[in-house]
């Protein structure tokens, strides 16, 4: 079992910042990479970014050159630092952790969200 509490939302004015945070408990000697993602009013929960225990990142186009996801492994907590924020960013922001089974198997754990919301 994983425990994701996120952290860090809040509402800014365009081209403001905020940096969200994801403190991971549990068995996370298990997770194999963190993400954030984030749903809109009325759309479906999108990839923002991921990285994996070795350090790999990956982002979504819309967010390339803004965003930058990190991870601190003592504290076993990953961030999202978020600059330059637009008004079509703004949603709620999940944490997700990754764990890779045997096979094809594998567990996603979620955090509870936290709103962004940016104002124009």
């Amino acid at each position: 079992q994983v425990q994701l509490v996120e952290s860090g939302g809040g509402l800014v004015q365009a081209g403001g910042t905020l940096r969200l945070s994801c403190a991971a408990s549990g068995t996370i000697f298990s997770i194999n990479a963190m993400g954030w993602y984030r749903q809109a009013p009325g759309k479906q929960r999108e990839l923002v970014a991921t990285i994996t225990t070795g350090g790999s990142t990956n982002y979504a186009d819309s967010v390339k050159g803004r965003f930058t996801i990190s991870r601190d492994n003592a504290k076993n907590t990953v961030y999202l630092q978020m600059n330059s924020l637009k008004p079509e960013d703004t949603a709620v922001y999940y944490c997700n952790a990754h764990l890779p089974h045997t096979g094809s198997l594998s567990e996603d754990y979620w955090g509870q969200g936290t709103q962004v919301t940016v104002s124009s």
